[in-house]
Protein backbone atom coordinates (compact mmCIF):
# COMPACT_ATOMS: atom_id res chain seq x y z
CA UNK A 1 0.00 0.00 0.00
CA UNK A 2 1.21 3.46 -0.90
CA UNK A 3 -0.21 6.92 -0.56
CA UNK A 4 -0.41 8.73 -3.88
CA UNK A 5 -0.95 12.47 -4.19
CA UNK A 6 -2.80 13.68 -7.26
CA UNK A 7 -3.18 17.28 -8.34
CA UNK A 8 -6.62 18.07 -9.68
CA UNK A 9 -7.02 21.66 -10.73
CA UNK A 10 -5.09 23.66 -8.16
CA UNK A 11 -5.75 21.29 -5.26
CA UNK A 12 -3.95 18.17 -4.13
CA UNK A 13 -5.72 15.01 -2.99
CA UNK A 14 -4.39 11.86 -1.35
CA UNK A 15 -5.29 8.34 -2.39
CA UNK A 16 -4.34 5.00 -0.90
CA UNK A 17 -3.15 2.69 -3.68
CA UNK A 18 -3.58 -0.99 -2.92
CA UNK A 19 -3.58 -4.20 -4.89
CA UNK A 20 -6.48 -6.66 -4.92
CA UNK A 21 -5.46 -9.57 -7.10
CA UNK A 22 -4.41 -8.09 -10.43
CA UNK A 23 -6.30 -4.84 -9.87
CA UNK A 24 -4.80 -1.69 -8.38
CA UNK A 25 -7.39 0.26 -6.44
CA UNK A 26 -7.12 3.91 -5.45
CA UNK A 27 -9.08 4.68 -2.31
CA UNK A 28 -9.81 8.38 -1.74
CA UNK A 29 -8.39 9.68 1.57
CA UNK A 30 -9.11 13.39 1.27
CA UNK A 31 -7.39 16.70 0.76
CA UNK A 32 -3.66 16.84 1.48
CA UNK A 33 -4.39 19.74 3.86
CA UNK A 34 -6.73 17.65 6.04
CA UNK A 35 -5.11 16.96 9.46
CA UNK A 36 -6.13 13.28 9.33
CA UNK A 37 -4.49 12.84 5.94
CA UNK A 38 -1.37 14.72 7.09
CA UNK A 39 -1.09 12.38 10.08
CA UNK A 40 -1.58 9.30 7.87
CA UNK A 41 1.13 10.46 5.45
CA UNK A 42 3.52 11.13 8.35
CA UNK A 43 2.88 7.65 9.78
CA UNK A 44 3.52 6.06 6.37
CA UNK A 45 6.79 7.94 5.99
CA UNK A 46 7.83 6.99 9.52
CA UNK A 47 7.16 3.31 8.91
CA UNK A 48 8.94 3.27 5.53
CA UNK A 49 12.27 2.58 7.26
CA UNK A 50 13.52 1.59 10.68
CA UNK A 51 12.96 4.52 13.00
CA UNK A 52 15.95 6.32 14.52
CA UNK A 53 14.33 5.85 17.93
CA UNK A 54 15.03 2.12 17.54
CA UNK A 55 18.75 2.71 16.95
CA UNK A 56 19.77 1.19 20.34
CA UNK A 57 18.15 -2.12 19.33
CA UNK A 58 20.29 -2.36 16.19
CA UNK A 59 23.68 -1.44 17.63
CA UNK A 60 25.52 -3.82 15.32
CA UNK A 61 23.88 -2.71 12.07
CA UNK A 62 23.61 0.40 9.94
CA UNK A 63 19.94 1.38 9.88
CA UNK A 64 20.15 2.48 6.24
CA UNK A 65 21.08 -1.06 5.22
CA UNK A 66 18.03 -2.63 6.86
CA UNK A 67 15.27 -3.35 4.39
CA UNK A 68 11.83 -3.79 5.99
CA UNK A 69 10.81 -6.70 3.76
CA UNK A 70 14.14 -8.48 3.28
CA UNK A 71 15.14 -8.25 6.95
CA UNK A 72 11.67 -8.57 8.49
CA UNK A 73 12.53 -11.57 10.63
CA UNK A 74 15.68 -9.94 12.01
CA UNK A 75 13.87 -6.68 12.78
CA UNK A 76 10.92 -8.41 14.46
CA UNK A 77 13.22 -10.61 16.57
CA UNK A 78 15.25 -7.65 17.78
CA UNK A 79 12.21 -5.57 18.69
CA UNK A 80 10.50 -8.45 20.50
CA UNK A 81 13.64 -9.41 22.41
CA UNK A 82 15.07 -6.01 23.32
CA UNK A 83 12.34 -3.44 22.56
CA UNK A 84 9.84 -1.64 24.74
CA UNK A 85 6.16 -0.86 24.15
CA UNK A 86 6.82 2.09 21.83
CA UNK A 87 9.04 -0.14 19.69
CA UNK A 88 6.31 -2.78 19.66
CA UNK A 89 3.71 -0.20 18.57
CA UNK A 90 6.01 0.75 15.68
CA UNK A 91 6.36 -2.93 14.84
CA UNK A 92 2.57 -3.32 14.72
CA UNK A 93 2.26 -0.35 12.34
CA UNK A 94 4.84 -1.82 9.98
CA UNK A 95 4.07 -5.57 10.01
CA UNK A 96 0.81 -7.53 10.10
CA UNK A 97 0.07 -9.32 13.39
CA UNK A 98 0.22 -12.70 11.64
CA UNK A 99 3.78 -12.01 10.46
CA UNK A 100 4.81 -11.06 14.00
CA UNK A 101 3.21 -14.24 15.38
CA UNK A 102 4.90 -16.40 12.73
CA UNK A 103 8.32 -15.01 13.62
CA UNK A 104 7.56 -15.31 17.32
CA UNK A 105 6.69 -19.00 16.94
CA UNK A 106 9.57 -19.91 14.60
CA UNK A 107 12.39 -17.88 16.11
CA UNK A 108 15.29 -19.55 17.88
CA UNK A 109 16.80 -16.29 19.10
CA UNK A 110 13.85 -15.02 21.15
CA UNK A 111 14.07 -16.24 24.72
CA UNK A 112 11.23 -18.29 26.20
CA UNK A 113 10.47 -15.50 28.67
CA UNK A 114 10.08 -12.92 25.89
CA UNK A 115 8.09 -15.36 23.74
CA UNK A 116 5.62 -16.05 26.55
CA UNK A 117 5.21 -12.35 27.32
CA UNK A 118 4.55 -11.33 23.72
CA UNK A 119 2.26 -14.28 23.02
CA UNK A 120 0.16 -13.30 26.04
CA UNK A 121 0.24 -9.63 25.05
CA UNK A 122 -0.67 -10.16 21.38
CA UNK A 123 -3.35 -12.80 21.87
CA UNK A 124 -5.17 -10.97 24.67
Amino acid sequence: MNIIIKEIGKREYAYLALREGKKVIHKYLGSVRDPKVIKMIAEREESAAVSQTLRPLFWDTTLKRLHLKKHARYIIERVLEFGDMSAFRWLQRVYPVQTILDVLNASRTITEKSRNFWMTWILN
